[in-house]
């Protein structure tokens, strides 16, 4: 069974060096799904690092894939390699999609068990793809590419099964990510006097809301909306961890939880359910980054341990599954 679904990632399996703890997987992030994907750094006499190599996605079991029709290096305007910036590449938060750039340059998503999704060939405007970022929703039937740079191009979000433009949002919005079920995007820009507004868009590029939100969440990041489409979560690190929630519409913080969290840097906070926020915390060593996945139940701020697990070495950069 396995051998299958591999095969649709046109990869071999090899083992994960190493020692990996492996906690119990969550509901939809089964053995066969991927927890990231990730690229190899290299660099010679002490040079600037660089990635190489194939796309490897490294699953919950512990096996890895080579992704080998994936673009790993990113392209300038003209076609030519930008040696020290890897192609963006992105995971849902299932682990089921893929999203990236293939060696042709298509934007494609990639389904387990399934097949390879090319998109049109203008599908992207021709630009430095350094400046592009990919984001999929939850459930991986959402797929967004945010562009910057000098030239504001809108952020388009797209429908992965069927490849078709929904909709775009303002480019001089930063995207913050989808919402829980996937029909909105959360977007922050600078308000007033200074301060930072979070705006809330449908996936074919309607504003639904807008407002500025008090500083205990705008100055806490990532912020992730849920998928009733208005409650926003933070996570505030620190001595005293807490979750805060705010209500877009009402303009109020709704809740505030203790929290006792694992060690680690605030990577990824991703709404799971309608009473449960999950985060990835990261720790970044020379011996190998460690992720700890946590869910927080938002009604009684429990927190359990969902993963745990220590990254391959000697990666450029990572794209962690979320969710």
């Amino acid at each position: 069974m396995k051998a299958k679904i591999f095969a649709v990632l046109a990869a071999a399996v090899v083992a994960v060096p190493g020692g990996v703890a492996y906690a119990e997987p969550h509901a939809h992030h089964e053995h066969d799904s991927v927890r990231y994907a990730a690229i190899k750094s290299c660099g010679k006499d002490g040079g600037a690092a660089k990635p190489c190599g194939d796309w490897r996605l490294v699953m919950h079991d512990g096996s890895q894939s080579m992704l080998h029709d994936a673009q790993t290096v990113a392209l300038d305007t003209k076609g030519k390699k930008l040696v020290y910036a890897s192609a963006p590449i992105a995971v849902s938060g299932n682990g089921q999609r893929v999203a990236y750039l293939t060696k042709t340059g298509k934007l494609a998503v990639r389904t387990l068990g399934g097949g390879v999704k090319l998109f049109a060939k203008d599908a992207l405007p021709r630009v430095d793809q350094s400046n592009i970022a990919l984001r999929l929703s939850d459930d991986g039937a959402r797929l967004a590419a945010v562009i910057s740079g000098e030239k504001v191009e809108s952020t388009r979000v797209f429908d992965t099964a069927t490849g078709a433009r929904l909709g775009s949002v303002p480019g001089d919005l930063t995207v913050l990510g989808f919402s829980g079920d996937g029909d909105e995007v959360l977007t922050s820009a600078d308000g007033d006097e200074g301060v930072t507004d979070l705006a809330v868009y449908s996936d074919t590029g309607e504003q639904l809301v807008r407002g500025t939100p008090p500083q205990v969440v705008s100055s806490n990041s990532p912020q992730a909306l849920s998928a009733d489409g208005r409650t926003v979560a933070v996570v505030v690190a620190g001595s005293k961890p807490q979750l805060v929630l705010y209500d877009m519409q009402s303009d109020q913080l709704v809740d505030r939880k203790k929290l006792t969290l694992p060690a680690g840097d605030i990577d990824m906070v991703d709404w799971t359910g309608d009473t449960q926020v999950t985060v990835h915390l990261v720790q970044y060593l020379e011996s190998g980054n460690k992720m700890t996945i946590v869910q927080i139940d938002t009604e009684t701020g429990a927190v359990k341990v969902r993963d745990r697990y220590r990254m391959l070495e000697g990666m450029f950069v990572f794209a962690a599954c979320g969710g």
